[in-house]
């Protein structure tokens, strides 16, 4: 409590109020439908959809987790950061036959491109790996950092932020989640751009950073022999994780489905593609920072996860603190509020609407607004579990992510990229992958009593594992694929690019400018550059 004056106080109960007023405007909108209560009423404008992108993507736990992996293992982790270019993939590849299909949900686009079993298995699967790694891990974090800054108990932290996020987002819907969302990446941003300007300020500038830290912790690219982040590794398996979250999980899609046409939702990428570039510097780099000050005896550092606390502490002024403390609030309640609202269009729309197809739209408002009420709960409940997780939460879900991705991004990506591809083949490279990564996750968790084969396949770098269950998913879902009936052109129509009549091409193509490609390829120049100085032929070499 100490930490706080006054001015602080002042500061952080204005943010709350001022989300309180978006969600309470939120609320007065029309949502007796399930497109005004999930979607918005697909009417959201390209800033907001890509703000609210990226406060869906940042959460407390890279606060938490990148400044304490950087302090410990370096930037090479820059590498999850660094997926704007993914985050453009989805605007310009996969974004058009998503609208065009009219969908709610990434399950529901999975059965018209295949069948309603790979509905049913992906909406079981997300919403499994939602409650046990988003609202759990975040929840976690969250608890952990305000309870760190704020002198809350642990457990009154974590209990009232969850049930306040869950409140708007129950009554105000998608409405209320992208556009407090808006509001709360700008204060996040804000507040850690701020404190990377004060910590590099004490250091005595990017120079001085450069120079205290260590060579290896500067590169990006790892060599071979690293037991952990190998280059190839990190190169190729990042990616693949990528894909699918940035491309095809409803968490992050979602946002794109609420805006009101093909234009808005690309430029809406666009923007979050630009967002994106922003925490590997000010998320990343502080933890070098701290670790640099903390190596010159100009800050006290009891860990690696304290990096980005201890800037906060020792070198935010009066007020400032206030807005790092909102800049938290906001990544926490963001990231809460996307998954409760993702599960619970998960739920109502490919489970309950499928089990019972004639209930009233009004009635499935209801159903979603009680599977957010219940995903609330089962975060609340996890928590006891989650506090027995040690090391970096950001590293441990990375792993996670690393072992149920992979067949997931095979069977989108081929998807709409090879009309071959049957729904035969995706269910069989669905339901193994699955099965291989959950076997993965289970021996992982008991190696130490294991040998042989199976000792190899439970402490295989996670990475390589990563790469080759997604080859493995791409094999099986070709050979099965080719082996079984070929799909119709009708079934596949507009569904791939072999299958795109051409008013939908043109149409496609009249909704973006030279402006809007110039900015994307500039992206990937920067990302590029970023590359090359943090490598061997840069500061890291």
């Amino acid at each position: 409590m100490e930490l706080f004056t006054t001015i602080d106080w002042v500061v952080i109960i204005l943010y709350f109020l001022v989300i309180a007023g978006i969600s309470v405007w939120s609320m007065r909108k029309k949502k007796d439908s399930p497109q005004d209560y999930f979607l918005a009423g697909r009417n959201i404008g390209w800033f907001v959809v890509g703000a609210s992108i990226l406060a869906s993507n940042v959460g407390s736990e890279h606060v938490v987790g990148l400044a304490g992996t950087a302090a410990n293992s370096g930037l090479v982790m820059g590498h999850y950061e660094l997926h704007s270019w993914i985050c453009l993939l989805l605007g310009w590849v996969f974004v058009p036959f998503y609208l065009r299909s009219n969908v709610f949900t990434m399950p529901e686009f999975l059965e018209r491109r295949y069948n309603s079993t790979a509905r049913w298995f992906l909406s079981i699967v997300s919403l499994l790996s939602y409650v046990l790694t988003k609202v759990s891990v975040t929840v976690f974090a969250g608890a952990i950092v305000i309870a760190e800054f704020m002198g809350f108990d642990f457990w009154t932290s974590a209990l009232v932020l969850v049930i306040l996020t869950g409140i708007y987002t129950v009554l105000g819907g998608m409405h209320a989640v992208a556009y407090t969302e808006a509001v709360q990446a700008v204060v996040l941003l804000a507040g850690a751009i701020i404190l990377t300007f004060l910590g590099l300020k004490e250091l005595g500038g990017w120079d001085a950073m450069i120079a205290a830290a260590p060579k290896e912790k500067l590169n990006m690219f790892p060599p071979l022999s690293d037991p952990d982040f190998p280059w190839a590794g990190i190169l190729f398996a990042s990616p693949i994780v990528g894909i699918w979250y940035w491309c095809t999980d409803q968490y992050i899609v979602q946002r794109c489905l609420t805006a009101r046409n093909e234009r808005e939702a690309r430029r809406g990428t666009i923007f979050a593609a630009y967002l994106k570039l922003l925490p590997f510097f000010i998320f990343l780099i502080p933890g070098l920072i701290a670790m640099a000050l903390a190596s010159s005896g100009k800050l006290e550092l009891a860990g690696a996860n304290q990096a980005f606390p201890a800037l906060v502490k020792n070198l935010l002024p009066t007020g400032l603190k206030g807005l790092i403390a909102g800049g938290l609030l906001a990544a926490l309640m963001s990231s809460l509020a996307s998954v409760f609202n993702s599960c619970s269009t998960l739920f109502t729309m490919d489970i309950y609407q499928k089990v019972r197809p004639q209930t009233s739209e009004k009635k499935l408002v209801l159903v979603g607004r009680i599977a957010t009420g219940v995903v609330v709960v089962l975060g609340i409940l996890w928590i006891p579990v989650m506090s027995g997780i040690s090391g970096v939460l950001y590293e441990y879900l990375q792993k996670v992510q690393s072992y149920l991705a992979p067949p997931i991004a095979a069977v989108f990506l081929l998807g709409v990229f090879y009309k071959r591809i049957n729904s035969t083949g995706a269910l069989a490279a669905l339901i193994g992958g699955f099965v291989i990564g959950a076997l993965r996750i289970a021996l992982e968790l008991t190696r130490d009593s294991l040998s042989g084969f199976l000792y190899e396949f439970a402490t295989l770098n996670f990475l390589y594992f990563c790469i080759i269950l997604f080859v493995v998913s791409i094999l099986v879902l070709i050979v099965v694929s080719l082996l079984s009936e070929k799909p119709s052109d009708e079934q596949l129509n507009g569904l791939t690019y072999a299958t795109t009549v051409a008013e939908d091409r043109a149409k496609s193509r009249a909704s973006w400018t030279t402006s809007d490609l110039v900015l994307s390829v500039l992206v990937v120049v920067i990302i590029v550059g970023i590359f090359m100085y943090f490598s061997p032929l840069g500061v890291g070499g």
